[in-house]
């Protein structure tokens, strides 16, 4: 059995497609003996398909860059 530490790992990487099968194997067999992992878990989907609604995304390494650049540049 894995660790409750490792089920959010897992859990984390499997809501963007990069848990093996595995480790999804894994977590499924943690989530029905924990509630608290069970409860993490329904979350964690939920905000993530929120976040794919809304279009959210992060910014690349490059337009980092140029925002900090720019921030640098005003002070």
């Amino acid at each position: 059995m894995i660790s409750c530490e490792e089920a959010t790992a897992i859990c984390n990487k499997k809501q963007y497609n990069e848990a093996t099968s595995w480790q999804k194997i894994t977590l499924w067999f943690h989530v029905l003996l924990c509630r608290a992992c069970s409860q993490f878990t329904k979350k964690n989907t939920k905000l993530t398909s929120l976040f794919e609604k809304a279009n959210l995304h992060s910014l690349s390494e490059n337009e980092k860059e140029q925002l900090k650049k720019q921030l640098e540049n005003k002070f």
